[in-house]
């Protein structure tokens, strides 16, 4: 399993929700790696809030050879089953899980993305099996963008009453300095982890990789 980090890194500043994912599924019995796409660009407390021109360097479309290259990696180790990798995101790194799908044969066999930006995705067709898990009540990444793709390959989840990054163990809190596209003035955006859609997340990423990656 590879996983795409959001845009808080993998640093000191982490929202830790990939490492809670990588916890869960290498309970599952999977081999998870974590790219660390900022912290080797000169980004180590990640981009959540930071302007810099330089970020585009660290962009979706960039991250997605992050992710193949960490696909042909996993693909070289004995252990591994190079049909069966699977790729999963929250936030940045899922609109890079997105952008990593967004030309054929990826090399993935399925992919999760969680509250992703889908704006720039809208003629999203991806050839293997593609879950979005996004909240109602996203501000930074809403909802409302990615509800239609779904479609045939595409499975889409709102989980109502529910904000971005609801798969972190943090409270719900504003931050004024993030940088927000869905924002008037470009900036703010709400954050908050929930029990409840955890809890749900959690069966539903177990669930699906159980079923597409199986042999």
């Amino acid at each position: 399993m590879v996983i795409l980090h959001d845009c808080s890194g993998l640093g000191p500043r982490s929202s830790g929700s990939p490492g809670r994912w990588a916890e869960k599924l290498l309970d599952w019995g999977y081999v998870v790696m974590l790219p660390d796409s900022f912290g080797t660009r000169g980004f180590p407390d990640g981009v959540c809030t930071n302007p810099s021109r330089e970020r585009v360097n660290v962009r979706p479309g960039r991250r997605a050879g992050d992710a193949r290259a960490a696909l042909a990696h996993l693909s070289a180790l004995p252990y591994v089953d190079k049909q069966r990798i699977g790729l999963m995101g929250g936030s940045h790194g899922g609109a890079s899980t997105l952008a990593t799908l967004n030309r054929p044969r990826s090399g993935f066999a399925a992919a999760i993305a969680l509250y992703p930006r889908c704006a720039a995705f809208s003629q999203l067709k991806p050839d293997l099996p593609l879950l979005i898990l996004t909240g109602e009540l996203d501000d930074w990444t809403p909802a409302k963008e990615c509800t239609p793709l779904a479609g045939e390959r595409v499975t889409v989840k709102v989980y109502p009453g529910v904000h971005h990054s609801f798969d972190s163990p943090r409270p719900e809190r504003y931050v004024a300095a993030r940088i927000n596209p869905s924002a008037p003035s470009g900036r703010g955006a709400t954050t908050g982890g929930n029990a409840e859609a955890w809890a749900d997340a959690v069966a539903q990423v177990k669930d699906f990789f159980g079923r597409t990656l199986k042999p």
